[in-house]
């Protein structure tokens, strides 16, 4: 714009003879192509280079960052500002996710071959997998005519894991969510317990005769053993949006997913299977659908395309499949720290796409924060085809946890009250209110 006008200057001054006019323009015109060639010059020959002490995290820690911007050219850059984005979600509440100690935003001056070092931290104070960067450098001339936008590194991701709780014991009984619970059907035997002797049958194998009987009458005779039982748990998280009142939020999701952690972490200890199922999205998944977009033309839009979408219709539920090992703890844990809210599958549509892969020898712990007819009778129905149910509602009010564990208590699923992160270490001795 002001190029075009100061070449219709020049061309009035000429037209008409006016020197002085036309010497004005000429100087105009150099100054701002020499002010444009500046401005490119000095982004392109800037590099950075973001280092973090860390790539994943407890909740609690501090992550240091480390930037150094870095000028490859002879000439000196006479300003550049640079910023180091961060989500708006990671930064939202009171504390933030992200609490940012030191200065991420910086205007700075870089010398001829020179650089310049920036330097903040991140204490982790929830959750979650945050993205940190890109770093985003503005400069342009001395007098504002022209200003050029750049990425310099792409995106660093930080994996804050969950809070794990340890829960207080567990009671050898039906009414608790985790654990062994006898079935009335033979799934598997379970070697270690002997129910009796029978006679022996061909086939046997050498292992299952009964030799203390067999000598004692002179007839072979095989042991009878008791059927194995329900051992470990499924924890069936719901991370649908609408289930979570938002003047609640972050507070009643966050504890949602330190219960899930901390059942997870006790089945574990306990050398039972453990799995994770939920209908909320893979932070990681999400990245992946939605890029990155290193064409950015101001900052505005390089803080847009640091945000991440508010809205997501996954279909696709989030399943750790029923297992034992050293690595399965681990792998829930990460999956947790993952989790975000979703407008996708409704808990009861997670069920009916989830229950053919749901191990009849684990308990279901459904934890729900708001549970509807729906998703009691869904629940009702999981437990009419053999499986043993428990669900953990996540609700502060005692009046609204009555209302809901009545709809489960008609469906023969037993309830438990999770009021808040103190009542979580009892959780397991509580009775069902009924």
């Amino acid at each position: 714009m002001w190029f075009i006008a100061a070449l219709l200057v020049l061309l009035a001054a000429l037209s008409f003879g006016l020197g002085l006019p036309a010497y004005a323009m000429y100087v105009l015109l150099g100054i701002m192509i020499v002010s444009r060639w500046l401005a490119r010059h000095w982004v392109q020959n800037l590099t950075a280079l973001r280092e973090c002490n860390r790539y994943s995290a407890d909740i609690g820690d501090t992550v240091a960052v480390v930037l150094t911007l870095r000028n490859k050219s002879w000439l000196p850059v006479a300003w550049a500002l640079v910023e180091d984005l961060l989500p708006l979600r990671a930064l939202n509440y009171q504390p933030p996710s992200l609490q940012v100690q030191g200065r991420r935003t910086q205007l700075t001056m870089v010398g001829s071959r020179g650089r310049h070092t920036l330097l903040y931290q991140l204490k982790c104070n929830r959750r979650g997998y945050h993205q940190v960067g890109p770093l985003v450098v503005e400069t342009g001339d001395l007098f504002g005519l022209h200003r050029r936008y750049r990425v310099l590194t792409t995106p660093h991701f930080l994996l804050v894991y969950p809070q794990v709780v340890p829960l207080e014991g567990f009671e050898l009984a039906s009414r608790r969510p985790i654990g062994e619970v006898r079935i009335t059907h033979r799934l598997y035997e379970d070697p270690t317990r002997i129910a009796g002797v029978r006679r022996y049958e061909a086939g046997d194998p050498l292992n299952r005769i009964h030799w203390r009987a067999t000598a004692r009458t002179g007839q072979f005779h095989s042991k009878i053993y008791e059927p194995s039982c329900i051992v470990g748990a499924t924890v069936v998280l719901d991370f649908h949006q609408a289930a979570f009142d938002p003047h609640q939020e972050p507070y009643r999701s966050e504890l949602a997913v330190t219960a899930a952690a901390s059942l997870a972490n006790a089945v574990y200890e306990m050398d039972q299977q453990i799995g994770l199922v939920t209908n909320g999205r893979d932070a990681a998944d999400r990245i992946r659908q939605e890029g990155w977009d290193y064409d950015i033309r101001s900052r505005k839009a390089a803080r847009q395309a640091a945000a991440m979408r508010e809205s997501s219709d996954r279909l696709q539920p989030l399943v750790v499949p029923t297992r034992r090992g050293p690595e399965q703890l681990l792998r829930i844990l990460e999956t947790l720290a993952r989790v975000e809210l979703t407008d996708g599958l409704s808990f009861a549509q997670l069920l009916d796409e989830t229950a053919s892969r749901l191990p009849r020898d684990a308990t279901v712990v459904a934890l729900l924060a708001a549970p509807s007819i729906e998703t009691a009778v869904a629940l009702g129905g999981l437990r009419q085809h053999g499986f043993a149910v428990t669900a953990i509602i996540n609700v502060y009010d005692d009046l609204e946890f009555e209302r809901t564990s009545a709809q489960l208590a008609a469906e023969g699923v037993e309830a438990r009250h999770l009021k808040s992160v103190e009542a979580l270490p009892n959780l397991c001795r509580q009775y069902v209110l009924r």
